[in-house]
């Protein structure tokens, strides 16, 4: 079965991107595919420093969320927009995950992986900065990025109170989204 990694940049406890993520993540159930939703708070990271590195290794969460993404081929990036840009928590868990341990190199982790990327901002661009910016660093990693993406503005009152969109095209455009990732990801793994 088709496996996707969907996450946020987002650690705040009731961020739109969160939201945005485990709708995601539950669209990719909805098209067939299995999905899990990883909430980053749970995985900590210090922020990436080569001396850290070079005197303690990898951090154990990082070891975690690597051997997670491992076991998945393609990746959800709910992708908060901070001052125009991805946020430093999205930054640095890339960075980390990037990185080699041992002789296991950082960047074959992301090797053969498709993903798209999704954005909730309270503005009215909907955060299409940071997707810009996201897309860019996941390509740059090896990714294959799908050239849909979602952002949805004015995310206060987009959301209901049931954390479902108010406006059925946003939920319309995420689960077309999410078939052509799972269908991605299948046709490519399959062959």
């Amino acid at each position: 079965m088709t496996r996707i990694l969907v996450f946020s940049g987002s650690a705040r406890a009731d961020s739109f991107n969160k939201r945005l993520a485990r709708m995601a993540a539950a669209s990719v159930q909805q098209q067939g595919g299995e999905a899990t939703f990883v909430d980053l708070r749970d995985y900590p990271m210090p922020l990436y420093d080569g001396d850290l590195e070079q005197a303690s290794g990898v951090p154990e969460h990082a070891r975690r969320m690597k051997a997670l993404l491992a076991e998945h081929q393609g990746l959800i990036v709910a992708s908060p927009e901070y001052n125009g840009f991805i946020t430093p928590l999205l930054k640095n868990t890339l960075d980390w995950l990037s990185r080699p341990d041992g002789e296991e190199s950082g960047l074959a982790l992301f090797q053969g992986r498709v993903a798209c990327v999704v954005s909730a901002s309270p503005g009215g661009f909907g955060g299409m900065r940071s997707l810009a910016l996201a897309r860019q660093l996941l390509v740059n990693l090896g990714v294959t990025v799908l050239p849909d993406q979602l952002a949805v503005p004015r995310a206060s009152q987009a959301f209901d109170e049931t954390g479902g969109f108010v406006e059925d095209g946003n939920r319309q455009r995420l689960d077309q989204l999410c078939a052509r990732l799972v269908e991605t990801v299948d046709r490519l793994h399959r062959g």
